[in-house]
Protein backbone atom coordinates (compact mmCIF):
# COMPACT_ATOMS: atom_id res chain seq x y z
CA UNK A 1 0.00 0.00 0.00
CA UNK A 2 1.39 3.01 -0.71
CA UNK A 3 2.54 5.48 1.98
CA UNK A 4 -0.24 8.66 1.87
CA UNK A 5 -0.05 9.74 4.95
CA UNK A 6 1.61 13.15 4.76
CA UNK A 7 3.39 13.21 7.81
CA UNK A 8 0.23 12.76 9.76
CA UNK A 9 0.45 12.16 13.59
CA UNK A 10 -1.71 9.50 15.26
CA UNK A 11 -1.62 9.07 19.27
CA UNK A 12 -2.06 5.36 20.34
CA UNK A 13 -3.33 5.28 23.41
CA UNK A 14 -2.99 1.17 24.64
CA UNK A 15 -1.87 -0.46 27.67
CA UNK A 16 -0.93 -3.39 26.52
CA UNK A 17 2.75 -2.67 25.46
CA UNK A 18 2.87 -5.44 22.85
CA UNK A 19 -0.42 -4.35 20.79
CA UNK A 20 0.49 -0.55 21.33
CA UNK A 21 4.11 -1.57 19.48
CA UNK A 22 2.75 -3.77 17.32
CA UNK A 23 0.41 -0.67 16.34
CA UNK A 24 3.13 1.94 16.33
CA UNK A 25 5.34 -0.31 13.88
CA UNK A 26 2.65 -1.21 11.31
CA UNK A 27 1.21 2.80 10.75
CA UNK A 28 4.66 4.33 10.78
CA UNK A 29 5.87 1.60 8.20
CA UNK A 30 2.77 3.63 6.45
CA UNK A 31 4.46 6.70 7.14
CA UNK A 32 2.86 7.70 10.13
CA UNK A 33 3.96 9.19 12.90
CA UNK A 34 3.18 7.74 16.25
CA UNK A 35 3.27 8.64 20.33
CA UNK A 36 2.11 5.96 22.30
CA UNK A 37 1.04 6.29 25.80
CA UNK A 38 0.17 3.55 28.12
CA UNK A 39 -2.56 4.75 30.51
CA UNK A 40 -4.99 7.27 30.33
CA UNK A 41 -3.25 9.79 32.01
CA UNK A 42 -0.56 9.78 30.15
CA UNK A 43 -3.20 9.67 26.87
CA UNK A 44 -4.62 13.13 28.22
CA UNK A 45 -0.83 14.82 28.93
CA UNK A 46 0.18 14.07 25.68
CA UNK A 47 -2.78 15.56 24.13
CA UNK A 48 -2.50 18.48 26.46
CA UNK A 49 1.02 19.40 25.08
CA UNK A 50 0.78 18.50 21.54
CA UNK A 51 -1.52 18.14 18.53
CA UNK A 52 -2.44 14.97 16.48
CA UNK A 53 -4.14 14.00 13.49
CA UNK A 54 -5.89 10.97 14.68
CA UNK A 55 -6.58 9.29 18.02
CA UNK A 56 -6.52 5.36 18.26
CA UNK A 57 -7.78 4.95 21.91
CA UNK A 58 -8.48 1.65 24.16
CA UNK A 59 -11.34 1.60 26.45
CA UNK A 60 -9.97 -0.29 29.34
CA UNK A 61 -7.46 1.73 30.49
CA UNK A 62 -5.42 2.14 33.78
CA UNK A 63 -6.00 5.35 35.38
CA UNK A 64 -8.47 7.66 33.26
CA UNK A 65 -10.63 4.91 31.46
CA UNK A 66 -11.37 5.58 27.75
CA UNK A 67 -15.13 6.40 28.22
CA UNK A 68 -14.28 9.23 30.08
CA UNK A 69 -11.55 11.07 27.59
CA UNK A 70 -13.67 10.41 24.35
CA UNK A 71 -15.81 13.20 24.44
CA UNK A 72 -12.18 15.11 25.91
CA UNK A 73 -10.14 14.05 22.60
CA UNK A 74 -13.66 14.35 20.39
CA UNK A 75 -13.84 17.96 20.77
CA UNK A 76 -10.75 18.80 18.77
CA UNK A 77 -9.24 15.50 16.69
CA UNK A 78 -10.98 12.78 15.43
CA UNK A 79 -11.22 9.53 17.60
CA UNK A 80 -11.22 6.06 17.01
CA UNK A 81 -12.03 3.43 20.05
CA UNK A 82 -10.11 0.11 19.89
CA UNK A 83 -11.95 -2.41 22.27
CA UNK A 84 -12.59 -6.06 23.59
CA UNK A 85 -16.19 -4.41 24.50
CA UNK A 86 -18.60 -5.81 21.45
CA UNK A 87 -21.55 -4.98 23.16
CA UNK A 88 -24.12 -2.64 21.37
CA UNK A 89 -24.86 -0.62 24.59
CA UNK A 90 -20.59 0.26 24.79
CA UNK A 91 -20.16 1.22 21.07
CA UNK A 92 -23.47 3.47 21.54
CA UNK A 93 -22.44 5.07 24.24
CA UNK A 94 -19.07 5.62 23.06
CA UNK A 95 -20.24 7.22 19.34
CA UNK A 96 -23.22 8.91 21.15
CA UNK A 97 -19.45 10.86 23.39
CA UNK A 98 -18.17 11.38 20.05
CA UNK A 99 -16.13 8.85 18.85
CA UNK A 100 -15.92 8.50 15.00
CA UNK A 101 -15.46 4.85 14.87
CA UNK A 102 -15.21 1.94 16.98
CA UNK A 103 -13.47 -1.41 16.07
CA UNK A 104 -13.71 -4.53 18.38
CA UNK A 105 -10.52 -6.55 18.68
CA UNK A 106 -9.43 -8.66 17.67
CA UNK A 107 -9.01 -6.59 14.34
CA UNK A 108 -6.96 -6.31 11.08
CA UNK A 109 -4.24 -4.18 10.55
CA UNK A 110 -5.42 -3.46 6.73
CA UNK A 111 -9.25 -2.69 7.51
CA UNK A 112 -7.67 -0.31 10.18
CA UNK A 113 -5.67 1.31 8.04
CA UNK A 114 -8.27 2.14 5.66
CA UNK A 115 -11.00 3.18 8.59
CA UNK A 116 -7.89 5.94 9.66
CA UNK A 117 -7.35 6.93 6.03
CA UNK A 118 -11.39 7.41 5.96
CA UNK A 119 -11.20 9.47 9.45
CA UNK A 120 -8.35 11.76 7.75
CA UNK A 121 -9.88 12.28 4.37
CA UNK A 122 -13.09 13.83 6.12
CA UNK A 123 -11.10 16.06 8.67
CA UNK A 124 -9.41 17.33 5.38
CA UNK A 125 -12.24 18.04 3.48
CA UNK A 126 -13.49 19.96 6.79
CA UNK A 127 -10.73 21.87 6.31
CA UNK A 128 -8.93 19.71 9.16
CA UNK A 129 -5.26 20.70 9.72
CA UNK A 130 -2.41 19.38 7.36
CA UNK A 131 0.55 20.03 9.42
CA UNK A 132 3.62 18.64 8.47
CA UNK A 133 5.84 17.83 12.22
CA UNK A 134 9.46 17.99 12.43
CA UNK A 135 11.64 15.19 13.02
CA UNK A 136 15.02 16.50 14.24
CA UNK A 137 14.09 16.37 17.94
CA UNK A 138 14.07 19.34 20.31
CA UNK A 139 16.84 22.06 21.44
CA UNK A 140 16.65 24.28 24.55
CA UNK A 141 20.17 26.33 24.82
CA UNK A 142 22.75 23.63 24.98
CA UNK A 143 20.89 20.92 25.04
CA UNK A 144 19.52 18.50 22.01
CA UNK A 145 17.04 15.95 22.34
CA UNK A 146 16.19 13.12 19.65
CA UNK A 147 13.17 11.13 20.84
CA UNK A 148 13.46 9.00 18.25
CA UNK A 149 17.38 7.47 19.54
CA UNK A 150 16.74 8.88 22.91
CA UNK A 151 19.80 10.29 22.96
CA UNK A 152 20.57 13.71 24.67
CA UNK A 153 23.84 15.75 24.32
CA UNK A 154 24.42 18.83 26.42
CA UNK A 155 27.28 21.34 25.02
CA UNK A 156 27.94 18.49 22.25
CA UNK A 157 28.80 15.28 24.72
CA UNK A 158 26.33 12.80 25.41
CA UNK A 159 24.31 12.29 28.61
CA UNK A 160 23.69 8.78 29.40
CA UNK A 161 20.15 8.90 31.08
CA UNK A 162 17.66 6.03 32.07
CA UNK A 163 14.55 5.43 30.26
CA UNK A 164 12.61 7.61 32.83
CA UNK A 165 14.96 10.83 33.27
CA UNK A 166 14.87 11.11 29.07
CA UNK A 167 11.16 11.10 29.58
CA UNK A 168 11.45 14.07 32.14
CA UNK A 169 13.91 16.16 29.88
CA UNK A 170 11.81 15.06 27.31
CA UNK A 171 8.14 16.35 28.96
CA UNK A 172 10.40 20.04 29.95
CA UNK A 173 12.31 20.69 27.12
CA UNK A 174 8.98 20.33 24.91
CA UNK A 175 7.19 22.82 27.41
CA UNK A 176 10.47 25.21 28.52
CA UNK A 177 8.16 28.13 29.74
CA UNK A 178 5.70 25.84 31.98
CA UNK A 179 5.79 24.67 35.30
CA UNK A 180 5.12 20.63 35.99
CA UNK A 181 4.20 19.78 39.22
CA UNK A 182 5.66 16.19 40.48
CA UNK A 183 2.26 14.29 39.50
CA UNK A 184 2.36 15.77 35.95
CA UNK A 185 6.02 14.54 35.61
CA UNK A 186 5.13 11.22 37.10
CA UNK A 187 2.13 10.57 34.90
CA UNK A 188 4.39 11.17 31.89
CA UNK A 189 7.57 9.21 32.52
CA UNK A 190 6.00 6.32 34.36
CA UNK A 191 2.96 6.31 32.30
CA UNK A 192 0.59 5.35 35.30
CA UNK A 193 -1.21 7.45 37.90
CA UNK A 194 0.52 9.39 40.63
CA UNK A 195 -0.95 8.35 43.77
CA UNK A 196 0.75 9.32 46.52
CA UNK A 197 3.70 11.61 47.63
CA UNK A 198 7.29 10.65 47.88
CA UNK A 199 10.22 11.34 46.84
CA UNK A 200 10.77 9.41 43.46
CA UNK A 201 10.58 12.94 40.94
CA UNK A 202 13.24 14.20 43.58
CA UNK A 203 15.27 11.91 43.11
CA UNK A 204 15.52 11.53 39.61
CA UNK A 205 15.67 15.32 39.07
CA UNK A 206 18.52 14.84 41.50
CA UNK A 207 20.27 12.44 39.13
CA UNK A 208 19.73 14.52 36.15
CA UNK A 209 21.40 17.22 37.35
CA UNK A 210 24.39 15.65 38.68
CA UNK A 211 25.18 14.06 35.09
CA UNK A 212 24.72 17.23 33.72
CA UNK A 213 26.97 18.71 36.11
CA UNK A 214 29.76 18.28 33.62
CA UNK A 215 28.66 20.91 30.97
CA UNK A 216 27.43 23.31 33.41
CA UNK A 217 23.88 22.81 32.35
CA UNK A 218 22.52 21.53 35.43
CA UNK A 219 21.22 24.90 36.19
CA UNK A 220 18.55 24.56 33.77
CA UNK A 221 16.20 22.62 35.28
CA UNK A 222 14.77 25.02 37.72
CA UNK A 223 12.42 23.99 41.01
CA UNK A 224 9.84 26.45 41.78
CA UNK A 225 8.97 26.00 45.14
CA UNK A 226 5.90 24.69 46.37
CA UNK A 227 4.61 24.29 42.51
CA UNK A 228 7.35 21.43 40.60
CA UNK A 229 9.99 22.10 38.15
CA UNK A 230 10.67 24.50 34.77
CA UNK A 231 13.42 24.89 32.71
CA UNK A 232 15.46 28.10 32.83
Amino acid sequence: MDRISNGQKILIIEDDAQNNQMLREYLESHGYMCRQAYSGSEGKLLFSMEEFDLILLDLMLPGITGEELVSVFSEKTPVIVLSAKSGLDSKVDVLSAGAEDYICKPFDLPELLVRIQVQLRRQNRAGGREAVHAQEGYVWREWRLDPDTQEMTACGKTVALTRHEFLIVELLIRNPRRVFTKEMIYEYAWGEEYLAEDKTINVHISNIRSKLKESGTDSYIQTVWGMGFKLS
